[in-house]
């Protein structure tokens, strides 16, 4: 007969569940160093649930840090934060699902408009005023209104006052991960041709924004009035010449443990061999969680204090680390990425590691993967 499980024996099978745990006190030191950089008001952009670290957490770090502005990409996203109790303004500038001029002007949303079309259907819409930024091409070709398009779009604008209010024009550096100046000195003349546009167009002074985290902590230029604050909450600098502080911990744990001798194929297809006798650790995250499926010679993660290396192919839920001589056993906790430094991996190598960008990585992580709040 087979013995029943006691509720003693059963939490023994338990094991640490795949977590990745956002740290706000790092989310407060990035706002502090872009602070030290700008003199002027900061919005801290949430969009892609808080770059994947949880939308509502991240904003409330950075407004109690700071910041006076919120950013995301929809509407629904505004409201979300607005349940959580955030009373700064916010402002929508995607809205890939449309924008409901109900809800944006009941929550006091702001939505960016970068089209003549865009702006005659929110007027249409919209039954009580709505407060919009001016989005402009500013070298991206990718969303904002064109320079010949920008006398019908400010004549609608005058024209639908009472509808809408400007607040606010703005536009994106076409080169945003690079802190050189001169890189995107087009982008700000023409931000600075825009302002004067629009103030000659009769629609007064607004806040005019342009630079993300990189212009932001390497380029003057670019701060004008105010600053869209996303990656660089998370401890991501896209042009590498900041040191800032990772605002996650992701953790797993090892679900099984194995001596393997010398010359044992590992994982599907048996890509790798070992090359000595050592023992293997298979620790419960894989692709369908962020684990990147095609990784660099070199990857890795912490366990017992030393970083390991990833052999063989990244399956679907499960990776296998080469511990060498020493043995864990199923429950000990492995870290994938932290800010620790040393030992644990930060998530600009994982980046590397995956050909790809930080935000990829942290943007990645499955639902499978618990959230918690240090």
């Amino acid at each position: 007969m087979i013995p029943l499980l006691t509720r003693e024996s059963t939490a023994r099978t338990r094991l640490h569940a795949p977590t990745l745990q956002t740290l706000p006190a790092a989310v407060a030191e990035n706002l502090r160093r872009v602070q030290e950089a700008v003199s002027v008001p900061i919005m801290a952009v949430v969009k892609a649930d808080g770059y994947g670290h949880g939308a509502a957490t991240v904003a409330q770090a950075a407004v109690d840090a700071g910041a006076e502005w919120l950013g995301v990409t929809e509407v629904a996203e505004a409201v979300a934060l607005r349940d959580a109790g955030l009373t700064v303004p916010i402002l929508s500038w995607l809205n890939p699902s449309g924008v409901d001029a109900a809800a944006a002007a009941a929550h006091r949303i702001d939505i960016a408009v970068g089209s003549p079309g865009e702006l005659r259907e929110l007027i249409a819409d919209a039954d009580e005023p709505v407060r919009v930024h001016l989005h402009l091409d500013t070298g991206m070709a990718r969303g904002g209104c064109p320079l010949e398009e920008w006398p019908e779009l400010f004549r609608l604008a005058r024209a639908g006052r009472g509808r809408v209010e400007v607040v606010g024009v703005m536009g994106h550096l076409p080169r945003a991960d690079e802190g050189d100046p001169v890189a995107n000195t087009a982008a700000v003349l023409r931000m600075r041709q825009g302002r004067d546009a629009e103030l000659r167009a009769g629609l007064g002074p607004v806040i005019v924004h342009l630079a993300a985290t990189a212009g932001a902590l390497t380029d003057p230029a670019t701060h004008f009035g105010m600053v869209r604050i996303g990656a660089g909450l998370v401890g991501i600098d896209p042009s590498e010449r900041t040191a800032l502080t990772g605002a996650a911990r992701w953790t797993a744990p090892v679900v099984h443990s194995a001596f393997a001798p010398a010359s044992t194929a590992v994982g599907y297809g048996g890509t790798h061999h070992t090359e000595v006798d050592t023992h293997l650790c298979v620790v419960g995250v894989g692709y369908a969680d962020g684990i990147p499926r095609e990784l660099r010679p070199g990857a890795g993660v912490e366990i017992g204090g030393t970083r390991h290396p990833i052999v063989g192919r990244v399956s679907m839920d499960q990776i296998v680390v080469d511990t060498g001589s020493a043995a864990f056993p199923r429950g000990t906790v492995a870290t994938v990425f932290g800010p620790e430094g040393g030992a644990v991996p930060s998530v600009q190598e994982w980046a590397r590691w995956a050909d790809s960008i930080p935000h990829t990585v942290v943007t990645g992580i499955g639902p499978r993967v618990q959230r918690s709040v240090a």
